[in-house]
């Protein structure tokens, strides 16, 4: 471990500055176009240049160098996927904080190669079973802005990183769970170098952090400034957890002595006073669900159904756009107008009719039917932005529930793995927020997963499908991806962190690499433009031909930084391995 942890400290002090300079660059005034908007809750960190990375027998992509040397190792002595998610994600929990954990929620999609069965697992956190409908209203009857919400007990929902990963590794890992504990309980107490990212990140988060005792001591220096650059940070308070969880498995998170710190930790921390109980706790199970696959251009793009979004707004986007000939038209504007018109109408339909299915009827069949996709891509002009897009009328719709959009954060992370066998892993992971509830107990951060529920429950005078209920999922974007070609073998591996822009970053790396050609890390690295049906985001690097071509067909366009962290690995025919990895972030693609 010692050997492994100079290694990746050398790495990140050689790029140090570097990142530290575009970080600076990127703070820098910028002149307006449109409507600027630079804030992010999980501020941008600058920009990496990474180089292509191939493989010929295993791979993982994740969002931090360290925890892609611990999954590297662990396939490299005999591990698969799985272990080396587990191994991984832990890790990350340690070295990138403020994205995920488990204190948080996950997705994952994966492929059994022998078995040649694909599996989702719904890892998503829950309301508290005493939640309901006026869960964010104030005793005088008024709402909590979404500020006000985010921070605080209020706002952390039943974790379930820590049941997905359990549930997963007991089904298909091969090592022992304990022994995947190791590097990331060694990492805990030998300690690491705080990273240019996790640096920045925390300043940009410090009148959160500051809020509550122990993420303040933790997470900064005795003169109270925020971690710098290279500080060796150890966190003896995790390293017991993580022991206690490997020696015991996840009951002592659920129904034991995690737990009770838990809650404990709830306790008087927002306006509002957390809900959750020790039988919320208890009740926490993921679920293994169907996945959701969408057929496009002769391949399969299969991802994670409710409670999440994503395979169904990817999938809708696609199969939209798959009426015109963006291969043709190419990355142009002309091209990218399409996409961003299949967008508009995808996020219309989301706004309705996706949220928890255990909860409400949401019509998965009918919203990817490629007759109902057929007529909504009649909608889209070639030439003229459409404006506004309105839900449709998918086949086995519930018309009750009201059109409604809410805000969603970017505190998410993202890993792909492709093991020796061939298994392969799509594991989207989160706490929400930056830094989640800024919660901090036992060493790990509480998710504020609340949040993404609708805080209003009815509008239009109907019923919103994603208001809260106790025990429900929040509707997530998170959009773990494998495609398969016609054959039925695995092509891609995919996912990012982002809010609900996750959507729009999956669905623009697919169209870049199966209709327009670009390896991977071209497809990761090229400016970012999505539509949640309103304004046009477009990153700050789209070149001004694209810029002023998408505003004169009547796309009202604002530019902003589009803090992705898009982790993707091709699988070419031969078997050869090409990964990409966000220049965004500080991940990194590495394999052998």
């Amino acid at each position: 471990m010692i050997s492994l942890l100079k290694k990746i400290d050398n790495f990140v002090l050689l790029n140090a500055n570097i990142f530290i300079m575009t970080c600076l660059a990127l703070a820098l005034p910028l002149k307006a176009i449109g409507n600027v908007t630079m804030a992010a809750p999980e501020p941008a960190t600058g920009w990496q240049g990474k180089p292509e990375v191939t493989a010929n027998q295993y791979m993982a992509v994740t969002a931090n160098p360290i925890a892609t040397q611990v999954a590297v190792d662990v396939l490299s002595t005999g591990g698969n996927a799985i272990d080396a998610m587990v191994a991984a994600q832990l890790v990350l929990n340690l070295v990138e904080p403020q994205s995920s954990g488990i204190g948080g929620g996950a997705f994952l999609v994966y492929w059994d190669a022998e078995k040649k069965i694909l599996q989702t697992f719904d890892g998503r956190e829950t309301a508290p079973a005493l939640a309901d409908e006026d869960y964010f209203r104030k005793p005088s009857g008024d709402l909590l802005k979404w500020w006000q919400a985010r921070i605080g007990g209020r706002a952390v929902g039943v974790p379930g990183t820590l049941g997905l990963l359990h549930m997963a590794h007991r089904q298909f890992g091969d090592h022992h769970w304990a022994e995947l504990f190791q590097p990331a309980i060694d990492l805990a107490r030998e300690g690491f170098s705080v990273s240019p990212r996790l640096s920045r990140s925390i300043a940009g988060a410090s009148k959160y952090l500051k809020t509550f005792p122990e993420a303040a001591e933790y997470f900064f220096t005795q003169a109270a400034e925020p971690l710098p650059v290279g500080y060796i940070l150890k966190n003896p308070a995790f390293a017991e957890t993580l022991s206690l969880i490997a020696n015991n498995g996840p009951s002592v998170f659920y129904d034991g002595p995690i737990g009770d710190k838990i809650l404990e930790s709830l306790s008087n921390t927002s306006e509002l006073p957390s809900l959750m109980t020790k039988d919320d706790l208890r009740a926490y199970q993921a679920i293994p669900r169907p996945a959701v696959c969408v057929p496009f251009k002769g391949f399969s793009i299969c991802g994670m159904g409710p409670p999440s979004s994503g395979a169904l707004t990817v999938g809708q986007i696609l199969g939209i756009s798959e009426h015109f000939d963006l291969q043709g038209m190419g990355p142009t504007p002309d091209g990218i107008h399409i996409v961003l018109e299949a967008s508009r109408l995808a996020f219309a339909d989301r706004a309705r009719f996706m949220a928890d299915s255990d909860f409400v009827s949401v019509p998965v069949e009918g919203l990817i039917n490629p007759e109902y996709l057929k007529k909504r891509a009649g909608l889209v002009k070639t030439e003229t932005a459409m404006g506004k897009a309105q839900a449709g009328n998918p086949p086995g719709a519930d018309l009750s529930h009201a059109t409604f959009y809410h805000p969603e954060s970017v505190g998410t992370s993202h890993l792909s793995i492709v093991d020796q066998q061939g298994n392969i892993v799509s594991l989207t992971t989160t706490i929400e927020s930056g830094f989640g509830s800024t919660i901090m107990t036992q060493g790990f951060l509480l998710n504020n997963e609340m949040t993404d529920f609708s805080f209003r429950k009815s509008a239009e005078n109907r019923p919103v499908a994603n208001r809260v209920e106790g025990s429900k999922r929040p509707r997530s974007s998170m959009a773990p991806t494998i495609v398969f070609n016609a054959d039925g073998d695995p092509v891609l591996v995919a996912g990012s962190p982002g809010g609900s822009r996750i959507i729009c970053y999956v669905a623009k790396t697919i169209v870049n690499i199966l209709e327009w050609n670009m390896r991977p890390q071209e497809a990761v690295s090229t400016p970012h433009f999505c539509n949640r049906n309103g304004k046009t985001d477009l990153e700050f690097q789209t070149s001004e031909t694209t810029r002023n071509v998408l505003i004169s067909s009547g796309h009202d366009i604002s530019i902003k930084e589009m803090n992705s962290g898009l982790h993707v690995i091709q699988i070419l025919p031969d078997g050869q391995l090409i990964g990409g990895a966000d220049p965004r972030r500080e991940g990194l693609a590495k394999g052998n």
